[in-house]
């Protein structure tokens, strides 16, 4: 798709804009789409139609020809050409006429030439191109090209030329190709004769048009699909996809009642699958949060009680739902084991398939949150990210950009979490997907801006309630909380927070803790603080990670009193510098200079105020920045100001070419990842290089980069 586009539009930005205008990526099929996929503005489609009006009947013929196949394969024009009785040199009309190029490579002439000539043709001659096409394709080298052809070339039903797609179908879901899966599918069930077996194919194809991203082409089919007949089992299935493709589009309140059904309905039917749906629907009632209807996590947990027994030995998913039930009906610290096991199976790459760990690596990522668990969220999220890259899954890909970026931040790693919140941003714009919570909203935080963050909070947390979407206002509310706490607003941080204090949601309600304690010590209300420290201790001995006991010996030393804090000071960097959350330990070394200089003890301080102005500088962080630099001063000592970098010149876009260039990625692999041409890639590196006084690739695997 990227390759035709960019050569038709022959480097013409408005081209570049107008091609692929109207249509989805996801819509696209991966190549095999058909011309009409592209829109063509009504003038621009009249003034080519009339051009080739005027040209003899063979060559009008031939152009269609040209058109219906987008591979630019000269020898394939000809060999159709001759199938249809056509001499090469019919084509010298159309070249004339300025419509066509042929060298090494069949060219249209103006980019929107192609899609103009297909719509103008009559459905018998597009079928006659079709005919021609598939009859003078490999079957060897390209059959599902020959597949896609030789169904366009079907006038009403034919069930062999409907198996052959369905078998392509299947190749290209192999090799990770969605979006031409499920075209080739939706193309199978359009051409199959049978009813049953077309409400089979059709209901197939609507699960893959859901995975490639595309939930309004998918609720098309299912209506296809439930005109039937379907068995039970397929009723169960449908009744599914339909639940599915409703969390996908709105997230909100409605999805866990719909998925509880269809978990229900499965039950009897096929017990795995059942499961499954019972954990979607505890994944809908997380995004859901308080504003989910009745007693929300609670009930949905109680409701999944009732699942088919899990098979032995249990799978990763088995046991993740079994920990989240007994997380909400039993409390933390009985869920710990069952879901640390369950992490523990799905960082293994040998458990399962792929693609039934794939499908989780979101949940399993706020799961590992919950349980503080660094690691893990840092090795599923990546997981993630690239498995629904290489599957082409632009139903997931946002959620698992978004996870990636949210453990980043936490890691100190801002600007690259920000590379990943455009790119998650670009592709929910791009499939009609809700945006995920709070990007914009949780780098602001970090970052310490709070110009405008109060603005973007109130509107984050007014479209949240009106989606019902619960999780985004409780991301909200945590993020503004450590913005506060950065700036030293503590009565606004515990206010922020305050909501959460007694909430029992799946992460937020854990990791808001250490914020709600360092506020409410700071604003003078330690029994605020206490309470909720003895909730922290508790989880985070449950838990047993660095991150957990770091956090927890922090909080403790906000709230003790005399000497006996230092202790607990130390054992907090100690831990926290075991770990991968620079954040928090920069945090430690921050609240642990604070109390030495109020101490009196201002060369000790000034040690710990120094260690925590270079995290923060380096990471970004401004408000703790600030802060250090400010307690810093009050000892008598200025900051120093992070020194200029090579790589401050690049911009975001080039920062993140550089990271993937040094990791020995191709500028083709490069592109794939960027959705950009190789050429474009290329032209980065040529500023890379400029910027950066540097020659060759080698040499930027060499450099810092941040």
């Amino acid at each position: 798709v990227r390759d035709r586009i960019v050569a038709e539009a022959r480097g013409n930005p408005l081209a570049l804009l107008e091609l692929p205008k109207g249509a989805l990526p996801s819509l696209l099929a991966g190549g095999f789409e058909l011309p009409s996929a592209l829109s063509v503005p009504r003038r621009v489609q009249n003034s080519f139609q009339q051009r080739s009006a005027s040209l003899p009947a063979e060559t009008q013929l031939l152009l269609l020809v040209a058109a219906a196949d987008p591979t630019g394969d000269v020898a394939l024009l000809w060999r159709a050409a001759a199938h249809l009785g056509i001499a090469r040199e019919t084509v010298a009309p159309a070249k004339v006429a300025g419509l066509v190029e042929i060298d090494t490579r069949v060219r249209f002439r103006h980019p929107l030439v192609r899609s103009a000539v297909y719509t103008a043709a009559t459905p018998p001659d597009q079928r006659r191109a079709h005919r021609a096409l598939a009859a003078v394709t490999d079957p060897h080298f390209d059959p599902d090209r020959r597949a896609w052809h030789r169904a366009q070339a079907v006038l009403g039903t034919d069930e062999e030329a409907a198996a052959e797609l369905a078998h392509t179908a299947g190749r290209a879901r192999a090799r990770g190709g969605l979006a031409a899966a499920a075209a080739f599918m939706e193309q199978a069930a359009r051409l199959t004769p049978e009813p049953a077996r077309r409400a089979t194919r059709a209901l197939e194809a609507a699960h893959a048009r859901y995975d490639a991203g595309a939930p309004e082409a998918a609720m098309a089919l299912l209506a296809v699909a439930e005109a039937g007949p379907l068995d039970a089992l397929q009723c169960a299935r449908l009744e599914l996809l339909r639940a599915q493709i409703a969390f996908h589009l709105t997230r909100g309140r409605e999805a866990p009642a719909m998925l509880i059904g269809a978990a229900r309905t499965l039950a009897p039917l096929d017990g795995a699958l059942s499961r499954e749906t019972y954990l979607q629907a505890l994944e809908a009632s997380f995004h859901a949060g308080r504003l989910a209807p009745g007693r929300g996590l609670l009930e949905v947990a109680e409701a999944a009680r009732s699942a088919p027994a899990s098979p032995t030995p249990p799978r990763a998913i088995d046991l993740l739902l079994d920990g989240l039930v007994t997380r909400f009906t039993q409390g933390y610290e009985a869920s710990v084991p069952s879901l640390q096991r369950a992490l523990v199976s799905l960082r293994d790459e040998d458990s399962g398939t792929r693609d039934d760990n794939g499908r989780w690596l979101w949940l399993a990522c706020h799961v590992g949150t919950m349980l503080w668990d660094d690691e893990s969220m840092y090795v599923l999220a990546s997981r993630a990210v690239r498995v629904a890259r290489e599957a082409g899954a632009l139903a997931t890909l946002p959620a698992a950009l978004n996870a990636l970026a949210l453990v980043l931040v936490i890691t100190g790693e801002l600007a690259r979490a920000s590379e990943l919140f455009a790119e998650e941003d670009a592709i929910t714009r791009a499939t009609g997907a809700p945006p995920l919570p709070n990007s914009r909203l949780v780098l602001a935080a970090w970052r310490g801006r709070e110009q405008g963050t109060s603005e973007l909070f109130a509107t984050r947390i007014a479209e949240a309630k009106a989606r019902g979407e619960g999780l985004t206002v409780s991301s909200a509310e945590t993020s503004l909380a450590c913005l506060h706490n950065g700036l030293g607003n503590y009565g606004s941080a515990l206010a922020a927070v305050a909501p959460l204090s007694e909430s029992e949601e799946l992460a937020h309600s854990n990791i808001a803790l250490p914020e709600l304690i360092e506020a409410a010590v700071r604003a003078g209300q330690p029994e605020r603080a206490a309470a909720a420290l003895d909730r922290l201790t508790s989880r985070a001995s449950a838990s047993g990670t660095h991150w957990a006991l770091g956090v927890a010996a922090r909080s403790r030393a906000l709230t003790t009193t005399g000497p006996g804090a230092e202790d607990h000071y130390r054992e907090a960097i100690e831990h926290l510098g075991n770990c991968r959350m620079a954040t928090h330990l920069g945090r430690a070394h921050l609240v642990y200079g604070e109390w030495l200089r109020r101490e009196g003890r201002r060369q000790d301080a000034r040690e710990q105020l120094r260690t925590a102005h270079k995290l923060f500088s380096d990471m970004g962080t401004e408000a703790f920045a600030e802060r250090a630099a400010c307690e810093l001063r009050a000892t008598g000592e200025s900051a120093r100001k992070r020194s200029a970098q090579p790589t401050d010149a690049l911009t975001a876009q080039e920062l993140h070419i550089a990271r993937l260039v040094a990791t020995g990625a191709t500028n083709r692999e490069v592109g794939t990842q960027l959705f950009l041409s190789p050429r474009t890639i290329e032209a980065h590196l040529r500023s890379i290089f400029h910027k950066l006084d540097i020659t060759s690739r080698r040499q930027i695997r060499d450099l810092q980069l941040p």
